[in-house]
């Protein structure tokens, strides 16, 4: 998948990918595509999933529970890359992620990391601003009573992340 696709799509074909960057794209666009099972086997059975500032989830069956109202009929995921890189099995992403929840739309920036090993996530470590997540849950309740500001995703690589 070519870097700076917006928004991250889905993966097509029957092979899961190897390559770290591929694997990272992969699980995001698995997670947006409301496929919880193909982006759970893109983690390793004892990955760490980290939220900077609060517990650490441990364990594929943990982080599936965790992740596990996303794919809910009400509930949704959208992924929005801005940047991408790897160095070996690091991948680093900087990318607007976007909670649905009924009417409710919030979005907001994430710094994202994810180790590959053998083609599945070891760590994956999401940093973020509770401030701006808590100005994109704000805007998305304004949104719901006020449409016209309901928040829209982002036009292309060059605007903030998370407006």
């Amino acid at each position: 998948m070519p870097t700076g696709l917006l928004p991250v799509a889905a993966p097509t074909g029957a092979a899961a990918p190897t390559e770290p960057q591929a694997v990272a794209e992969a699980f995001l666009a698995h997670l947006a595509a409301s496929d919880l099972p193909a982006a759970l086997d893109l983690l390793a059975t004892d990955v760490d999933y980290v939220n900077v500032g609060l517990p650490t989830i441990r364990g594929r069956k943990a982080v599936g529970k965790a992740l596990g109202g996303l794919s809910g009929p009400k509930f949704g995921f959208e992924v929005y890359l801005h940047a991408i890189s790897a160095d070996g099995g690091t991948v680093l992403t900087e990318r607007t992620d976007v909670i649905i929840a009924g009417p409710l739309r919030a979005q907001f920036w994430v710094w994202g990391r994810f180790d590959v090993v053998d083609g599945q996530i070891t760590l994956w470590r999401d940093s973020f601003d509770f401030v701006d997540v808590l100005r994109g849950v704000v805007r998305g309740v304004v949104g719901i009573a006020l449409p016209g500001l309901r928040p829209k995703a982002p036009a292309g690589l060059d605007v903030a992340p998370g407006r």
